[in-house]
């Protein structure tokens, strides 16, 4: 039986290795440096400023240029 504790001990060890490398892997990948700001996605996004007016007055809104210009 105390042959299992010197088995289970490096099993959990490099158990903790494997999940604190995956956990090190998946942050560098979602968190890598870009050079695209959000002002340069925002165009491939966003429609026209005919199309947004469009689409306000159909659904009885009134589209206006300096409401996409307010802060959060």
């Amino acid at each position: 039986m105390w042959w299992e504790y010197i088995i289970l001990v490096p099993v959990m060890i490099f158990g903790i290795y494997c999940f604190v490398w995956l956990v090190g892997f998946r942050t560098r990948t979602l968190t890598h440096k870009t050079n695209r700001s959000a002002e340069d996605m925002y165009g491939n996004y966003a429609d026209s400023s005919r199309k947004q007016r469009k689409y306000a007055r159909q659904h009885g809104g009134q589209w206006r240029e300096d409401e996409d210009r307010k802060l959060p």
